[in-house]
């Protein structure tokens, strides 16, 4: 099955930063602002996601003919 990676993870860094946003406009209580944090760390990892992902599919995809030209070549 195919998916978008990319835009998922670019989705879920959108939501903790719209999440982030509604926080700061509705205030928190100071023993509760750690969720601005928590926020900021989902928006990091998200971010993370969005630069990662395509690399780690092109290793894949390279590892994955690498193999296939080391079958054919075996044969």
């Amino acid at each position: 099955m195919q998916t978008n990676d990319v835009r998922i993870a670019a989705a879920g860094a959108a939501a903790w930063a719209v999440a982030f946003v509604v926080l700061l406009i509705v205030g928190l209580p100071s023993d509760d602002r750690w969720w601005l944090w928590v926020c900021v760390t989902g928006f990091a990892s998200g971010m993370f996601g969005v630069w990662y992902v395509p690399r780690l599919q092109a290793r894949r995809a390279s590892q994955s003919a690498a193999r296939a030209a080391r079958r054919q070549h075996a044969d």
